[in-house]
């Protein structure tokens, strides 16, 4: 069974509402990055910073999966799919697929500020997080997201999938962010390589197929071309 990899960005989320970053009208244009995605920007000011990630998570908790995320699901039953996204919503999970690695942490979760292997869910029901809320440990508890400035500590693992890859997939991601972005330097030559994304992405890649639609559209796509190989 071939092993498809996907590597996934905020594009792929889009249509299902949840707000893109760099984008036009993105959240960068709203926020500073300086004061809600780093570490100083939380010991400035953690109220806002916890106000910022309440907001994104019930964003997510509210989304759906778009059928981008419900076809990646259903190539599972052809190949072995890991996906490896630089989004931190569960809509991957939710549209079953069964092997996801995050990058940027994952909004439903939580971590101490004192010891970061201790992490909790948060549910639907109970989503927000606010000063005051503590680990065991008696530390406050603080968004389980990598924040501009932090050590990104699935990236190993990351190459490591992507280096077993038979096929690479690309999808709604700008390639701008690193270490994310360098993992394409870790396919093995000759590796097919799909790039989905209705905008120009540029990218340092031999025979790159581009599909220039959105998620949805295509994955539908890719998997017709799949199928027709």
């Amino acid at each position: 069974m071939k092993h498809i990899v996907v590597l996934t960005g905020a594009g792929m989320s889009a249509e299902s509402g949840i707000a893109t970053f760099r984008d036009s009208g993105g959240l960068w244009e709203q926020y500073a990055i300086e004061d809600v995605a780093t570490p100083e920007g939380y010991r400035r000011n953690p109220q806002l910073v916890l106000d910022f990630y309440n907001a994104r998570r019930k964003a997510a908790f509210d989304a759906k999966p778009n059928k981008g995320h419900v076809g990646l699901a259903e190539m599972e039953a052809g190949y072995k799919v890991s996906v490896i996204t630089q989004n931190v919503d569960d809509l991957h999970e939710r549209a079953g697929s069964t092997s996801v690695l995050h990058l940027h942490g994952e909004l439903s979760k939580v971590r101490s500020t004192a010891d970061p292997s201790l992490i909790y869910t948060l549910t639907r029901d109970n989503w927000e997080i606010k000063l005051g809320d503590k680990c065991e440990k008696g530390s406050q508890l603080r968004p389980h997201i990598v924040w501009f400035g932090e050590a990104v500590p699935m990236i190993e693992k990351a190459v490591e999938i992507v280096h077993t890859a038979d096929i690479l997939v690309v999808i709604g991601t700008s390639l701008n962010v690193y270490p994310a972005a360098g993992l394409l330097n870790y396919v093995r030559s000759g590796t097919p390589v799909y790039l989905i994304d209705p905008n120009d992405v540029s990218v340092h890649q031999p025979d790159v197929c581009f599909i220039k639609k959105g998620a949805s559209e295509g994955v539908a796509e890719l998997r017709n071309i799949l199928k027709s190989k």
